[in-house]
């Protein structure tokens, strides 16, 4: 099994991945602009479970996610570096990792780069990833395996939610 390990921008806060995401995108939504600061975000999205916090403590923010549901983004309680978020859809059952905040951030190409139609205009699509102006099927992008694992959480999500 893979391990990455990751952390904050001040070294306060480490953390360790196990395994392989299920899926990654970069993401150029105006929302995750204004949330990051930044042009796009790239998130490595992985069952909670895989995740080890081994040093330092988060803090947690609450903004509103595309779905108007509450996107929870944890921050390192020292510098306040976001290194993965909780999102509606699945809860604290599944995380996405700021995959900038990883050791080795170049480990996790996306799988696809999402909502192109807000992206900067002088921003240049990277070749041999697919790119979509919104969103897409996970379905028509992800290898069957990883499809499973996802829909696996969206049910426990659901059995959660009753």
């Amino acid at each position: 099994m893979q391990i990455h390990e990751g952390g904050c921008g001040c070294g306060a806060l480490r953390y360790r991945l196990s395994g392989e995401p299920i899926f990654v995108n970069n993401c150029h939504c105006t929302q995750c602009q204004h949330q990051t600061g930044s042009t796009s975000v790239v998130n490595a999205f992985i069952e909670s479970e895989r995740v080890q916090l081994l040093t330092g403590a988060v803090t947690e923010h609450v903004v509103r996610a595309g779905s108007g549901g509450p996107h929870t983004i944890c921050r390192c309680a020292v510098c306040g570096v976001a290194v993965w978020s909780y999102y509606p859809r699945l809860g604290r059952l599944g995380m996405g990792i700021r995959v900038g905040a990883l050791d080795n951030p170049g480990a996790f190409r996306p799988d696809a780069v999402i909502f192109t139609s807000e992206a900067m205009p002088w921003v240049a699509l990277p070749e041999g990833i697919p790119h979509f102006e919104k969103t897409y099927d996970f379905r028509s992008v992800l290898p069957p395996e990883r499809v499973a694992r996802l829909l696996a959480l969206v049910a426990r999500r659901q059995a959660e939610q009753g």
